[in-house]
């Protein structure tokens, strides 16, 4: 019954957070439904602009209106009024993945631009994982943005765990050693490192990325190595342009999109899920630690449609 409660309350949140994407596709369709009374070629056109419009982007936007064709003929289906079921299920299909459950011990290296979220994120994480049994060590490993470090340690505090921190300006890889260190003799679950976020200067991010990786595989082999990009959802089509110039440097293994309460392109998780073929593993639709949540494709598509 507890259990039941709490995924009502987590569906709940991640509804509420959505509110301004699901007002601006909902709004939309009841509008082409009201004016269509059938499924012709002007309501799809006018259904495409919709979801382009919630930045769902021009390709992916392509691929919904192919299936829900297809399936709008499976089903010999002529009401317009009929659509927003069958989206909800196209998109909950387009959107599974694996839940993301990381093997004890794991490395989680936790990447992103400045601004996203990516240090709160990562405190939420600890929570998240913490909470779930697991015992967790911070590694603070971007050391170029001073307030990173400051804002982790708060974090760590909160979440009751340990961190491994170095002076401003440190080599991140040497913050990495150290957490290495300390995670094996702890025999910690999970290792999660905070790194720089330094678009501009890509091939240094790419050479302090690799080296961190090098640190890992050399001295933590035992340890499964995760790379979770964190993207701030208010980008909406600029998110999947970072998520490409990230994998292009570093091996992705999925997504943390953060801030989807308050805007309206929440949309842009199916794009990236389907463009770039990575996982959304969690979402953030709020301040608070339990508004990261792990994402649910079918709760999500509930939440939009």
């Amino acid at each position: 019954m507890t259990e039941n409660k709490e995924k009502k309350g987590l569906f709940a949140r991640l509804r509420e957070g959505m509110t301004k994407t699901r007002e601006s596709i909902t709004h939309a369709i009841d509008q082409l439904t009201g004016v269509y009374k059938e499924l012709d070629d002007d309501f799809y056109d006018d259904l495409e602009a919709v979801l382009i419009g919630a930045d769902i982007g021009v390709k992916t936007t392509e691929e919904i209106i192919a299936r829900l064709k297809d399936e709008v003929r499976r089903r010999r289906e002529g009401n317009p009024e009929a659509v927003r079921g069958i989206l909800k299920e196209i998109v909950a299909d387009m959107m599974q993945a694996e839940p993301f459950r990381p093997k004890s011990p794991s490395v989680i290296l936790v990447v992103g631009v400045n601004g996203v979220g990516k240090t709160t994120t990562i405190g939420k994480l600890a929570c998240h994982f913490k909470d779930g049994g697991k015992s967790v060590i911070l590694a603070a490993a971007d050391t170029f943005r001073a307030a990173a470090t400051e804002q982790l340690t708060i974090w760590a505090q909160r979440a009751g765990v340990p961190i491994v921190a170095h002076g401003e300006g440190a080599d991140p890889a040497a913050v990495v050693f150290d957490a290495v260190a300390s995670a094996k003799a702890k025999r910690a679950d999970l290792l999660i490192v905070d790194t720089a976020g330094r678009l501009h200067n890509k091939s240094h991010l790419m050479e302090e990325l690799k080296k961190i990786r090098r640190v890992i595989d050399r001295d933590f082999p035992q340890a499964d190595v995760h790379v979770l990009l964190v993207l701030d959802g208010a980008t909406g089509q600029n998110g999947v342009t970072q998520a490409r110039v990230f994998r292009d440097a570093v091996d992705l293994s999925g997504i943390v999109l953060t801030k989807l309460d308050g805007t309206s392109k929440g949309g842009v998780v199916i794009s990236i899920k389907e463009e770039l073929q990575l996982p959304v593993y969690f979402v953030g639709v709020g301040e608070k630690k339990e508004d990261l949540q792990v994402f649910n494709a079918r709760e999500y598509a509930e939440a939009i449609f």
